[in-house]
C-alpha cells in the first residue's frame, strides 16, 4: 500500500515542501530503503524508525519497505524525516487510517518512539502558512516556537502512541494556542552604561551608534574600557519590530540554537567570536551551508574584540555584509543568500604592546616602528573606509574610577533618546526599504539628506584635508542624519556634519 505524507526541507532560512513517499510492499524479502538524496543522518533513520515503531507496540511490516523523498534532486539533510517516515510506514502497512493530506509533520524520533527536539520548525510553520496547510504536527517541545504563525493549526505531539491515539479519536490532541508577539518591556542586561566610569564621549558615540545602526571601532590602551563598553551596546539598542524578531528567529531555528522556552526572539542578538575563528565560521558555509556568526547577528551585534589579531583573509569577508546587508555562499549546488544586517563593533590596541601613544605615566610602548606599522596594517584600507565612527578609548582618570557619588545616565534614559530617533527613521523609511539610517542608498540620501550651502563646504574642507573616500563621504552623511534625528532636528545642521567628522579622523591607521 502506497501513503504520502507531506515534510518539508530547509534551504537556507526557507523551507521547500519534500512529499515523504512510503511503499509497504505486500510480498518480497523483508527490507527498508529510503532514496532521494539523504545525507548520512536520513540513511540512518532506518534504525530509528524500526526501533521506534517496534518500541511502540506496532508490527514492522514484514514485506519491502521503500521510502522516496521528494523532489529526488533536491538533497535532504538531518533527522526531520523520522516522524513523517514512520507514518508513511503506519499508514502504508494499514495499521492507521488517517488522511493527512493537508497537513505537514516534522520531527526527529527516539528509539522509544518519542519525538526529540528538531531545528527549522518556525521555517516549516511559515511555510504551512504560506500554502494554506491547515495543521502541522511538531514535537511537543517545539509547538511553541511554532506558535509565533497564525492562521494554522499547531499540533504538539509527544510520542507515536500520542499521535496513533488521535488518529483513532480515542484523545484527540489539542490544538497548540497562538503566541502573540509581545515586545520585551524591560530587559535584563548583564551591563549597563551607568556602570562606566568617565568616558562620556565613547558614550555618546555609542548612543550614534545605536540609533543609526552605525559601524564603530574603538582603539585604545589594555584595560580602557573597550570590551565593557561594547558589551553595553546592546542594552541600548531599540525594540526588536515583529518583522526583524522573525528574522532573527528563523536563524535561530535553523541553527538549532533557539531556546525551547522562549518561541521568538525579542532581545537584539550579540555575538562575538574569538579571533581565531575561521572564514567559515564567520560567514557561514560547509556543503550543505548554515548560518555563521555575522548571520546570527542579524539586526544585532557582531563585536570582534582584538579587531587586529583576526586573520586579514577573515577579515576581508566582511566587506560584502558590511556594505550590502547579506551575505552569499555559492556552491556546486547552488546559491545561498544569509541575512547580515548588524553594527560591527571592532575593538583594537593602537601597537603589539598597547600603549603607542597612550600618554601613559608608567607604561610606555616597547614596540618598534617596523612593529606597529605591521600591526596596523593588517586591518586594509577598504574594510576601515566601512567604518561609520572611530573613536579613542583613553584610560580612565583615577579620581573618576574612586568617586563613590559619580552619577552618570544609565542605559534606558539612552536607550529612550536612540528608540524616539529610530521611530523618526521608521516613518521617514516607511514606503523604503530601509531598516535605519546605516542602510541608506546614494539615492536615499539624496531624498532624505538635503544639505545647506555651509554643510557642503565644510564637507568639501574635510574632503582635502582628510583626503576622504567617496564611501567616506557618504558615511558621513549618514551619520549627520542620526545626530540631527538625536536632536530632534528634521535638517541637517553645520553642528551635526563637524561632530560627525569628529569621528572620521584616523592619524594611526
Amino acid at each position: 500500500m502506497l501513503a504520502k505524507i507531506t515534510s518539508c526541507a530547509t534551504i537556507g532560512l526557507n523551507s521547500i515542501a519534500v512529499d515523504v513517499e512510503v511503499d509497504v510492499r505486500s510480498s518480497g524479502l523483508p527490507s527498508f530503503s529510503i532514496v532521494g538524496l539523504g545525507d548520512k543522518a536520513v540513511e540512518e533513520a532506518k534504525e530509528r524508525v524500526r526501533s521506534a515503531l517496534k518500541n511502540s507496540d506496532f508490527d514492522l511490516p514484514r514485506h519491502a519497505v521503500v521510502v522516496n523523498l521528494a523532489p529526488a534532486d533536491l538533497p535532504k539533510e538531518g533527522t526531520c524525516y523520522d516522524f513523517p517516515i514512520a507514518v508513511g510506514i503506519l499508514i502504508g502497512s494499514g495499521q492507521i487510517n488517517f488522511d493527512f493530506t493537508n497537513s505537514i509533520l516534522l520531527g526527529e524520533l527516539s528509539l522509544d518512539g518519542s519525538l526529540r527536539n528538531t531545528a527549522g520548525v518556525l521555517p516549516l510553520a511559515l511555510l504551512a502558512k504560506e500554502k494554506a496547510i491547515r495543521s502541522v504536527f511538531v514535537p511537543k517541545i517545539n509547538a511553541l516556537e511554532a506558535s509565533i504563525v497564525d492562521s494554522i493549526d499547531i499540533y504538539p505531539v509527544k510520542n507515536l502512541k500520542q499521535l496513533f491515539l488521535h488518529t483513532v479519536n480515542d484523545q484527540p490532541l489539542t490544538v497548540f494556542p497562538h503566541t502573540e508577539f509581545q515586545q520585551a518591556l524591560e530587559s535584563d542586561f548583564e551591563f549597563d552604561m551607568k556602570d562606566i566610569k568617565g568616558q562620556e564621549h565613547v558614550k555618546r558615540a555609542m548612543e550614534i551608534c545605536a540609533a543609526g545602526g552605525h559601524n564603530i571601532l574603538l582603539k585604545g590602551p589594555p584595560g580602557a574600557g573597550k570590551t565593557l563598553l561594547a558589551r553595553t551596546l546592546p542594552s541600548i539598542l531599540p525594540n526588536l519590530s515583529l518583522e526583524e524578531a522573525l528574522e532573527v528567529t528563523k536563524i535561530y531555528s535553523v541553527s538549532g540554537l533557539l531556546k525551547t522556552d522562549e518561541p521568538i526572539v525579542k532581545q537584539r542578538p550579540f555575538r562575538s567570536p574569538h579571533h581565531s575563528v575561521s572564514s567559515i565560521g564567520l560567514i557561514g558555509g560547509s556543503a550543505h551551508p548554515k548560518p555563521g556568526e555575522i548571520s546570527l547577528a542579524h539586526h544585532g551585534v557582531l563585536f570582534c574584540d582584538e579587531f587586529s589579531e583576526f586573520p586579514r583573509h577573515v577579515l576581508e569577508v566582511l566587506r560584502q555584509p558590511l556594505e550590502e546587508g547579506f551575505v552569499s555562499i555559492s556552491r556546486a549546488a547552488g546559491t545561498i543568500r544569509f541575512p547580515s544586517e548588524f553594527i560591527l563593533v571592532a575593538a583594537c590596541n593602537p601597537c603589539p604592546c598597547g600603549y603607542f601613544n597612550c600618554n601613559n605615566p608608567v607604561h610606555h610602548c616597547t614596540c618598534s616602528p617596523g612593529q606597529i606599522i605591521r600591526y596596523q596594517k593588517r586591518i586594509s584600507g577598504p574594510l576601515l573606509d566601512r567604518i561609520d565612527l572611530y573613536v579613542e578609548v583613553p584610560n580612565v582618570e583615577v579620581n573618576k574610577l574612586a568617586a563613590q557619588n559619580l552619577i552618570a545616565e544609565d542605559s534606558s534614559t539612552i536607550g529612550q533618546r536612540v528608540q524616539k530617533a529610530r521611530d523618526r527613521q521608521n516613518e521617514r523609511f516607511k514606503d523604503e526599504k530601509v531598516t535605519c539610517n546605516a542602510r541608506m542608498q546614494n539615492r536615499d540620501i539624496k531624498q532624505f539628506c538635503q544639505l545647506k550651502t555651509e554643510c557642503i563646504d565644510i564637507l568639501k574642507k574635510a574632503v582635502y584635508q582628510f583626503g576622504l573616500s567617496a564611501r567616506a563621504y557618504q558615511r558621513i552623511i549618514k551619520v549627520s542624519r542620526t545626530i540631527a534625528d538625536l536632536t530632534g532636528s528634521e535638517n541637517i545642521e553645520s553642528a551635526h556634519i563637524s561632530e560627525a567628522l569628529q569621528y572620521r579622523q584616523r592619524v594611526d591607521f
